[in-house]
């Protein structure tokens, strides 16, 4: 039986300096992008924005389709979207153990090499969602490996 496909779903959100909202995680030792899995029933748009809310304690507004990922060899896709905060107050939860804005130059070693790429891509589209596949580990399963 095929195993069920996965939906992520990642914001970019930037501020006037061009920085990059990141979360490290609270289970792992590692930066990613707000985001997550969608919930029954939920659409990509309708779970970015509540993952956004969970994670950050921000409510944001999406302006685009920053990109889409295949990532074949996991039965997943994910979408990124460019988001304003409209709202709210970073707020560390059980979810994130630190929450911080990073420039492209200075983002942290242990962002999730994946992540990287999607922000890399989204500040080189000229206001164009890109579409791209990805393969190789998740970065769970290179930390489960020594590798990153």
């Amino acid at each position: 039986m095929k195993q069920p496909f996965y939906i992520g779903v990642f914001a970019i959100i930037k501020d006037d300096q061009d920085q990059v909202l990141l979360v490290l995680r609270n289970d792992y030792d590692l930066w990613n992008l707000p985001g997550g899995g969608l919930d029954t029933g939920e659409t990509p748009w309708q779970g970015v924005i509540r993952e956004v809310k969970e994670e950050t304690g921000l409510s944001v507004k999406i302006s685009s389709l920053a990109g889409i990922y295949s990532k074949p060899d996991k039965n997943e896709i994910v979408f990124s979207f460019e988001c304003n905060v409209i709202g709210g107050k970073i707020t560390l939860n059980e979810e994130a153990k630190d929450i911080q804005w990073f420039a492209l130059d200075d983002i942290p070693k242990n962002t999730s090499p994946k992540q990287v790429e999607r922000i890399k891509d989204f500040f080189n589209i000229n206001d164009q969602p890109i579409m791209k596949v990805q393969t190789g580990k998740s970065s769970i399963e290179r930390i489960k490996a020594g590798e990153l």
